[in-house]
């Protein structure tokens, strides 16, 4: 399948794929949804008023006519599909409908400089699994040791907490290192400072569909048709902040500072062509998290920093969406089976994405051995934690034969604590 507009082979965004996202165009006008298609943004808005959705049963024909994606997401897999196929019919190399419409095009496809990305959904509540055995091996064995590594409970159920929607940004956000307490090992009480110790978590997220009704679970058989589509995550993380407030509930103020996501969300069809059998599961799970088929994906994923001194950016890691021990299926299935509701625009993603070998782990607690084993960067700068005006960015995508689909980027810069006032400072210096 080829469309009328030149894409390039490796550009993350041909035919194959029609990423969403939501866009306001620079020259001014509301925000509106739109695909990606090569180095354009295609304006279904546009395309919908001048009557090429009519075909198709959308309760709405204005539904593309938003600032969020929430509406046409919680219309279910059906219309999905639809409108799909229909917008690659349209972009068809073949197909004179909007190819040669000079005019319509003119006003429908804008290049993507020319537009401002916006979140993609009114997410309403956001869920963050620890689905990677590589990452929660590594991780337990840090703090416990080899032998009590993984809790007993880690190969019975997908663990999982609930995040922070308020503060999911999008990508290309500044990200402010967080103040919080800390308390060092040699420490007699604990301190009060900017995190020492930030962190990025390579992961994947997924946009909820349709959702369910509050005490009726989502089956392992129907938990995909609940996947819109899937983003780029980067879960920033304060390891010295939650090193100390964990105990006994899990992450708090560690994590809810910031997540970030890329702003193209791609439809789970475009990815049918990469699905893959995931790793082995032992024991085999409970009958509610039995699925058959392959539910794992085979998504490549690299992570790059660039420092304030660094002409270009270094490639610190590179993994695998196929490394998650627990698939997207499994992680609903278990949200919901104790009668939690999923509503439309619903954020969940993947935990830490780690693989077996070094050069695949997804965090740099796990790349340095929790500060033990610096990265060294190509201008022989050395990096242990993230350091203030450091970019962090994660691309991903699937390899086809002649193309790609990509996830695009998500991206961040770190910037320094806010000055905190004369009586923080104080606290802090009284309990040094």
């Amino acid at each position: 399948m080829k469309s009328f507009i030149k894409v390039d082979p490796k550009s993350h965004f041909p035919i194959q794929n029609l990423p969403y996202g939501v866009f306001r165009p620079r020259s001014g006008g509301d925000p509106r949804i739109g695909v990606a298609i090569g180095d354009y943004v295609l304006d279904l808005a546009a395309l919908a008023a001048a009557g090429y959705f009519t075909a198709i049963s959308l309760a709405d024909q204005k539904v593309f006519n938003q600032p969020s994606l929430n509406a046409f997401m919680a219309l279910g897999r059906k219309v999905w599909r639809e409108v799909r196929e229909r917008i690659q019919h349209l972009l068809s190399e073949d197909e004179s409908m909007l190819r040669d419409n000079t005019e319509l095009r003119k006003l429908a496809l804008i290049h993507q400089r020319d537009v401002e990305m916006l979140l993609p959904a009114q997410i309403g509540d956001y869920t963050d699994f620890y689905a990677s055995k590589e990452h929660a091996t590594n991780v337990g064995m840090m703090f416990r040791g080899k032998e009590n590594a993984l809790m007993p409970n880690w190969t019975h159920l997908p663990v999982g907490y609930h995040g922070r929607a308020s503060s999911v940004v999008l990508s290309g956000t500044d990200v402010r290192r967080p103040n919080g307490q800390m308390k060092p090992a040699d420490a007699a009480s604990p301190l009060f400072g900017p995190c020492l110790q930030l962190d990025f978590e390579l992961e994947m997220g997924w946009l909820i569909g349709p959702g369910n009704e509050m005490g009726k679970p989502v089956s392992i058989e129907n938990a995909e048709e609940q996947i819109f589509g899937l983003v780029l995550v980067n879960d920033w993380s304060a390891r010295d902040i939650q090193a100390w407030e964990y105990q006994p509930l899990g992450p708090f103020l560690a994590k809810n500072f910031a997540t970030s996501i890329s702003p193209w969300v791609v439809p789970l069809d475009a990815l049918e062509p990469f699905r893959v059998a995931g790793p082995k599961q032992d024991p085999a799970p409970l009958p509610y998290l039995q699925a058959t088929g392959s539910g794992a994906f085979d998504v490549h994923l690299e992570v790059f920093l660039q420092g304030e001194r660094m002409t270009e950016r270094h490639r610190i890691t590179a993994s695998n969406f196929r490394y998650l021990y627990w698939s997207m299926a499994q992680q609903i299935a278990h949200h919901t089976v104790g009668g939690c509701n999923l509503r439309p625009g619903d954020l969940l993603a993947s935990g830490t994405i780690s693989g077996p070998e070094k050069e695949t782990r997804g965090s740099l607690l796990e790349l340095t051995w929790r500060g033990t084993e610096p990265i060294l960067m190509e201008n022989e700068e050395k990096r242990v934690w993230l350091e203030d005006g450091d970019q962090l960015t994660i691309t991903g995508w699937c390899q086809g034969e002649g193309y790609r689909i990509g996830f695009g980027e998500v991206t961040g810069r770190v910037l320094p604590a806010e000055r905190r006032t004369p009586t923080e400072y104080a606290l802090q210096q009284s309990t040094k």
